[in-house]
């Protein structure tokens, strides 16, 4: 664990240099080794669940979804697109999708099989991280203002003697950039990443990830308080893959998240009854928030 500026009682305090100072005392990889431990519960976050909204836009455009953490995995109900109100016909396809997964368990066990292996392979790299990359303490220490909190700042570029274990983990020797981490509960309070050379997934063969990609993680405690749950509030992601030596695609994609609210542990047939019982946003509301 990082050291903490904490005065003795017959000290007297610290200036915030110097408290900072004795933050950066310690090894920069100590505080990237504590930020990657806490990510892990970010990931999976074990017997606790929320209800938020989540606004995607990307390829297939611009959507707002009602989001509900369940035992089984997350559900969401579609409920603007394009910053309006859905029509009567898209409300009931959406509907009638959720429906589906109710009346058909193995359908929906499909559906979020990809979010389990997300999640695994998201953990496999985050605990590698503290090895991949070689962390500094960034000059300046600029911090982020709007997080109440103090930030220690870390540069990250790819460790020359680490050699990826597995073929998804070949991705972080092109990735370099900076990371924020809350000096009092050591969770990772922005992520950036730039993607300053071509990387090969697989000797080339499975993917190319082309260089002068970005991306960016920012997280946020539940709560107003830094010692609940944290979880996403901001990701993007700007890449250029070809994939199987066949198809070149660009992935543009902004994700956000807001509202959190705490669910108790429920079935995702319970989940999906609670989206589909709560009434949709109405056209007053949605352009009163596009004003």
């Amino acid at each position: 664990m990082a050291l903490q500026a904490q005065p003795s009682a017959d000290s007297k305090p610290l200036s915030p240099q110097s408290a900072h100072a004795l933050l950066l005392s310690v090894p920069p990889r100590t505080w990237a080794f504590d930020a990657a431990n806490n990510e892990i519960p970010v990931i999976d976050h074990p017997g606790q669940y929320l209800r938020y909204r989540m606004h995607v836009i990307d390829a297939k455009g611009d959507q707002l979804r009602d989001v509900i953490e369940s035992k089984d995995g997350t559900v969401a109900r579609l409920i603007e697109r394009d910053g309006r109100a859905l029509t009567e016909d898209e409300d009931k396809w959406e509907q009638q999708r959720l429906n589906d997964m109710i009346a058909a368990p193995d359908k929906y066990k499909r559906h979020v099989s990809g979010d389990v292996s997300g999640k695994k392979r998201a953990v496999e790299l985050i605990k590698m991280l503290p090895d991949a990359m070689v962390f500094s303490y960034a000059p300046g220490q600029p911090q982020l203002p709007d997080f109440p909190g103090e930030q220690v700042v870390l540069d990250y570029k790819p460790n020359p003697g680490w050699h990826p274990p597995t073929t998804t983990s070949e991705a972080l020797t092109g990735l370099a950039g900076r990371v924020w981490i809350d000096a009092r509960t050591h969770h990772m309070v922005r992520m950036e990443g730039d993607i300053f050379q071509g990387v090969n997934l697989g000797w080339g063969m499975l993917a190319h990830i082309y260089p002068g990609g970005k991306l960016m993680l920012q997280q946020t405690p539940t709560q107003n308080d830094p010692n609940t749950r944290w979880i996403f509030s901001h990701f993007t992601e700007q890449l250029t893959v070809r994939a199987l030596m066949l198809k070149t695609f660009r992935e543009n994609s902004r994700v956000s998240s807001e509202g959190y609210t705490p669910v108790p542990a429920m079935p995702y047939q319970e989940a999906i009854k609670t989206l589909l019982a709560t009434p949709l946003p109405k056209p007053a509301t949605v352009a009163l928030k596009q004003q």
